[in-house]
């Protein structure tokens, strides 16, 4: 069971290089979420590569 999404994407080399950054980033300033699940996909045409992550969250239960 999850209560939300947070969608990481990026099509440029320099995004491709820094979403570990950025994904690491939010889940520090989020620590009251529990990733429950994710999905990585990445897609190509002739010019572009994107890298799509995916994570599925729900609130942390209180002790």
């Amino acid at each position: 069971m999850f209560t939300g999404v947070k969608v990481f994407s990026a099509t440029k080399a320099k995004e491709r290089e820094e979403i570990s950054e950025n994904v690491t980033r939010w889940i520090k300033s989020n620590s009251d979420l529990e990733i429950v699940d994710r999905v990585v996909r990445q897609s190509s045409d002739n010019e572009f590569h994107c890298y799509s992550l995916l994570l599925f969250y729900k609130q942390r239960a209180q002790s």
